[in-house]
């Protein structure tokens, strides 16, 4: 048996739906290996979580990386906000030292003004960031592979294990049952009226 096993999403009707294999909510997702040895219906939910089944597929990997970049974007854009701010910070000081003559009232609204539209600045290029974000994340279609975390990938072999046992146990039961009723070991059923 090869240590890596992976299954793969398939969807059923509605009407076909049963009960998820961690939750036993009723279920339309089924996951299935390419064998079609091993499938159980599991919630679309239990699919994200990294900690259940990990995606592999191609389509999966692209949209890590378009939110890893995303990411990489807004940090550069608090990143690149933030040293502005240090900037005019340092740009007010000097400016205090030399201008304590003039009006400081008037100073502060400018300064108040300035920050105010830097922050919405922010504010507004970190929102088209997310939307982007969750316009990419929408986008892409579902991933298709799915590995299980290793625990679950033993919990499914024990499973399998069980059904196989249970299986020759029926079948070994049936064949002796077989032989003790060919052997004469019954008695016949009376045929005459009593």
């Amino acid at each position: 048996m090869s240590s890596k096993k992976f299954y793969y999403r398939r969807q059923v009707a509605e009407s076909d739906a049963k009960s998820c294999w961690i939750c036993f909510r009723p279920s339309s997702t089924v996951l299935i290996t390419a064998d079609k040895d091993d499938w159980f219906h599991v919630c679309a939910s239990h699919l994200k979580d990294r900690k259940f089944a990990t995606a592999q597929d191609e389509e999966d990997l692209a949209e890590k990386k378009r939110k890893e970049e995303l990411d990489k974007e807004i940090e550069v854009v608090k990143k690149e906000y933030a040293e502005r701010m240090r900037k005019k910070m340092e740009k007010r000081k000097k400016k205090k030292g030399e201008d304590e003559k003039e009006d400081k009232k008037d100073a502060k609204k400018e300064e108040k003004k300035e920050d105010e539209q830097e922050e919405k600045e922010k504010e507004d290029k970190l929102k088209e960031l997310e939307k982007k974000k969750e316009e990419d994340t929408s986008a892409a279609h579902a991933p298709k592979i799915f590995e299980l975390h290793k625990d679950f990938q033993l919990m499914r072999a024990q499973k399998r294990r069980e059904a196989e046992q249970k299986r020759r146990n029926a079948e070994i039961t049936r064949k002796n049952l077989d032989t003790l009723k060919s052997a004469g070991a019954f008695p016949s059923v009376p045929t005459g009226n009593p």
